[in-house]
């Protein structure tokens, strides 16, 4: 048996998190826990550290970590607690990590993801923020340090699997037409349009396949899920916005496919679950069990496919919109859409004022170049600063 991989999971509270650490429990004899991180959820991550033993947990809050380390030390436990980002940072790029599990979600998951990429590890990029947000200087960071980039989303690790494993000379040279991103349409794919103003963020939150966090629920709701996960692509593969082609797919069962020049199609089929693209990155190149149950097509019978309907899901359009404009555009589009969502969450905004507060926040940023992560970040603080004042003149 050789040496078992270390494993830090950024994240290790939320839907990812607990997946991957579900798949990690059942192969002891491969992989260890050396770090878990959490933003504010001390106690589930108290609970997972008395579980795994880890070297280092993470907590944001100072007077949290405090806590956190004296109920550690009365338990016996050795894990040493770090603090905020400084603490996110260190376990990211430890020389004792050999893999990062990236789940953070949203823009706060960008400087530690980066980190583990500047750091060379093998990263499981479950934070599509962290690619939209900074692509370019991403993928260079990528291409400098020669980390191993495995994308978590089941929809690009399902690309991921249908393409070859040289896809990084260019799609035309290894023969890819297309890149087909199905989505399964979110709760209200046919809820009439006249009744979207007034749906609740439990009816948002409420997806009929899989089993997400509240952010990632509502952006599946509005289809923005699906404009970053284009994004997404287009920075894992090297494909251009015009060659990611948005498939509504209802069943979840095709995570996606790849069309090839020669009429071939090749497509992933699983069941809906996040174990599946996890183990697959956690063991690449090879293979192991997961957990999940065999997919048993006899049951699900047929396989439906539609346009997706961009009066209804406009975020559609406004994520294309921001990835031709390139550069800060994504990030605007990205932290326009965290506050909408939040908003949303809080009732503070109707469902689709949600679209309406990142077009208005769009249509007043201007897409400058990005040279530095500073760049990324202040374009970040820019959009929020606006969505904030869009929500406080709609208070008004």
């Amino acid at each position: 048996m050789g040496e078992r991989l270390r494993i830090t999971v950024l994240g290790a509270t939320g839907s990812i998190g607990l997946s991957t650490l579900d798949v990690i429990a059942r192969h002891p004899d491969r992989y260890e826990v050396f770090a878990l991180t959490a933003h504010s959820r001390v106690d589930e991550l108290g609970v997972l550290c008395l579980r795994h033993h880890p070297v280092y947990a993470v907590i944001t809050d100072e007077q949290a970590a405090h806590s956190l380390q004296q109920q550690l030390d009365v338990a016996g436990v050795p894990t040493r607690v770090l603090v905020g980002v400084g603490g996110l940072l260190e376990v990211a790029a430890h020389p004792d990590t050999d893999a990062v599990m990236a789940a953070i979600v949203g823009a706060a998951g960008l400087p530690a993801t980066l980190a583990a990429v500047k750091a060379g590890k093998r990263v499981l990029l479950a934070n599509k923020e962290a690619l939209v947000m900074s692509g370019a200087l991403f993928m260079q960071a990528h291409r400098d340090s020669g980390a191993v980039l495995l994308p978590i989303d089941s929809e690009h690790n399902a690309i991921f699997q249908c393409l070859p494993t040289n896809f990084a000379k260019g799609l035309g040279s290894v023969g890819v037409r297309r890149i087909l991103l199905t989505a399964s349409g979110g709760p209200f794919r046919q809820t009439p349009v006249a009744q979207l103003p007034d749906v609740t963020p439990e009816q948002a939150c409420a997806h009929p396949n899989w089993s997400m966090g509240r952010k990632i629920s509502v952006d599946s709701a509005t289809m923005m899920n699906k404009g970053l996960e284009m994004i997404e692509a287009c920075w894992l593969f090297g494909a251009r916005p015009e060659q990611v082609e948005i498939v509504v797919h209802p069943q979840s069962v095709i995570h996606s496919m790849v069309d090839y020049e020669d009429g071939s199609v090749l497509a992933q089929l699983g069941n809906p679950d996040m174990r599946t693209p996890i183990a697959h990155a956690l063991a690449w190149p090879a293979r192991l069990e997961s957990g999940v149950q065999p997919l048993d097509l006899l049951s699900i019978g047929s396989l439906d496919f539609e346009a997706p309907d961009e009066t209804r899901f406009p975020c559609l359009r406004l994520a294309r919109e921001a990835a031709r404009a390139g550069g800060t555009a994504p990030a605007t589009l990205n932290a326009a859409n965290e506050v909408a969502v939040e908003a949303f969450l809080e009732r503070r905004i109707g469902f689709t004022a949600i679209a309406a507060l990142i077009e208005d926040v769009l249509a007043t940023s201007e897409a400058r170049t990005i040279a530095s992560l500073e760049d990324v970040m202040m374009a970040d603080r820019h959009a929020r600063a606006l969505a904030g004042g869009w929500l406080a003149r709609r208070a008004n």
